[in-house]
């Protein structure tokens, strides 16, 4: 079994309650923590864009306050079934290419920054809600949210 990518979706998904399906997304977690313990990957930017999903009322009935957003965040960054994965030279080497090679525009950035992290890390799985982001790409694989 293969180290799978945080991307930001499923962290908000797995830490805020009224998002559908936070409750099979923190299922399926300890389930495979529990039966697969891998690490998960995550990358810095994820929890700068954890922060400002979950603190923006506008998308939420109930927002996390800055506080609850910082200590979630910080929990994930310091959780022992984390492998902490950083960008690189090659990463943003590797984001600029995509960004030009694909065409993508500036609303692509983050992910496209995301998915070059990850990649030039070796990470090709990725635990995300909107896997069509990265699909582009051609070099990532989906993980269903089932407890097999």
């Amino acid at each position: 079994m293969s180290i799978h990518g945080i991307d930001t979706t499923f962290l908000v998904q797995v830490e805020v309650r009224e998002v559908p399906g936070h409750e099979a997304a923190r299922e399926w977690l300890d389930h495979a923590l529990e039966k697969h313990p891998q690490p998960l990957a995550l990358a810095p930017q994820v929890l700068t864009e954890f922060v400002h999903v979950v603190t923006d009322p506008r998308r939420f009935a109930e927002p996390l306050s800055m506080e609850e957003a910082l200590a979630k965040a910080l929990g994930w960054w310091e959780a022992r079934e984390v492998k902490l994965i950083y960008p690189s030279l090659d990463s943003t080497r590797l984001a600029m290419m995509w960004l030009r090679q694909y065409r993508l525009g500036r609303k692509r950035l983050l992910d496209t920054q995301l998915a070059a992290t990850y990649y030039a890390a070796g990470i090709t799985r990725l635990l995300t809600l909107n896997m069509s982001d990265f699909e582009v790409f051609g070099v990532f694989h989906p993980q269903t949210l089932t407890l097999n």
